[in-house]
């Protein structure tokens, strides 16, 4: 694997925090916003993502998608609001760090076929998992900044903090 156990559960965790930061900056305005009728609105791309990094994982390690296990996730999801799904995606970093830590170097280099592949469950977690979590929350950010949150900028996208005080 390109990444060692550690530094994909620490891009991970990074990606959590990022995400948690930016849902500070949804305010009732933005919650509901979608740039098209067919788009998803802002909550509706934070439950994607509360429930796509462990839903995902747990079909990588598995080797195959679990429909059911998505549904209850998701119905979960869509039951919480901010606040909830912000409590839900504080204990991702944990939960990322015992289930990808517990996997052997064998079992990340074992091939499966999910979506698309084969590949190794190490290259899934990183085109499925990690990217899916960079490539929503720069479309939640995009959302907010279309929201007028101008101050918005890039160490609030990439670092999931707020810009030092000029």
């Amino acid at each position: 694997m390109v990444l060692t156990k550690d530094e994909l559960i620490a891009a991970l965790t990074h990606e959590v925090h990022v995400l948690r930061h930016l849902l500070t900056k949804i305010d009732a305005s933005a919650v509901d916003y979608r740039p098209t009728p067919k788009q998803r609105s802002s909550i509706e791309v934070v439950r994607y993502l509360v429930v796509q990094g462990p839903v995902l994982t747990s079909a990588i390690k598995a080797g195959a998608f679990d429909g059911a296990a998505w549904g209850a996730a998701q119905a979960q999801a869509d039951a919480a609001d901010l606040a909830g799904l912000d409590a839900m995606l504080a204990t991702q970093p944990a939960w990322f760090a015992e289930q990808i830590g517990a996997m052997t170097e064998e079992e990340l280099r074992g091939t499966i076929k999910l979506f698309a592949g084969p590949m190794s469950r190490g290259v899934h977690l990183v085109t499925l998992v990690l990217a899916n979590y960079a490539a929503y929350r720069t479309q939640l950010f995009c959302y907010l900044k279309s929201c007028g949150r101008e101050e918005l900028g890039t160490s609030n996208l990439w670092g999931g903090v707020d810009a030092p005080a000029a």
